[in-house]
């Protein structure tokens, strides 16, 4: 495992952790959830409950694979287990990725425009200028829009125990993780 997967992964679960008490609940996903949803205006309520299921999934998967004491809570340390083994994690993430995107893209021409995808990055809890970073890497055409299919890969990248340099490590850049 890189440190950059690390990094990546310890970022993404104090972001997850919405009520900031060190550990993972039910209620966690259901407020980032409200939030992500709320930032799609355009998006039909299909797609707002298809980013609502994903986010229910990543729970439910994260609970069925991890709790087993049954206390309803997830460590950092059990999240880093599932979410860094692609065998346990990798179909939950294409659920959650194909669902972020598909918000990003409310007219479905394939294509995600810069102030969006902001907008649903922002809502998750990522800093401006990293999603810029980020935006930038997957380098947009012009117009300033990135393919669907492009985010959805970034995103399962960003999950990738594997991988280093690519497009999400700009996510952690100057953040505390």
């Amino acid at each position: 495992m890189t440190t950059e997967a690390n990094r990546r992964v310890a970022l993404v679960f104090s972001l997850f952790d919405a009520n900031a008490n060190g550990v993972l609940e039910a209620d966690d996903f259901e407020l980032m959830a409200g939030r992500v949803v709320s930032e799609a205006h355009a998006s039909d309520q299909a797609a707002k409950d298809a980013m609502r299921g994903a986010f229910r999934r990543y729970w439910t998967t994260l609970l069925t694979e991890l709790d087993e004491n049954g206390d309803g809570e997830i460590s950092f340390e059990e999240f880093t287990a599932c979410v860094l083994s692609p065998e346990r994690f990798d179909a939950t993430i294409a659920v959650f990725a194909e669902a972020l995107a598909a918000l990003g893209d409310p007219d479905g021409d394939g294509l995600i425009e810069r102030p969006l995808f902001m907008a649903l990055m922002r809502a998750i809890g990522f800093e401006r200028a990293n999603i810029d970073a980020l935006f930038d890497a997957f380098e947009p055409t012009d117009g300033d829009r990135i393919r669907v299919e492009t985010w959805v890969a970034g995103i399962k990248d960003y999950y990738a125990p594997g991988k280093a340099g690519i497009p999400g490590d700009h996510l952690v850049v100057g953040t505390d993780v």
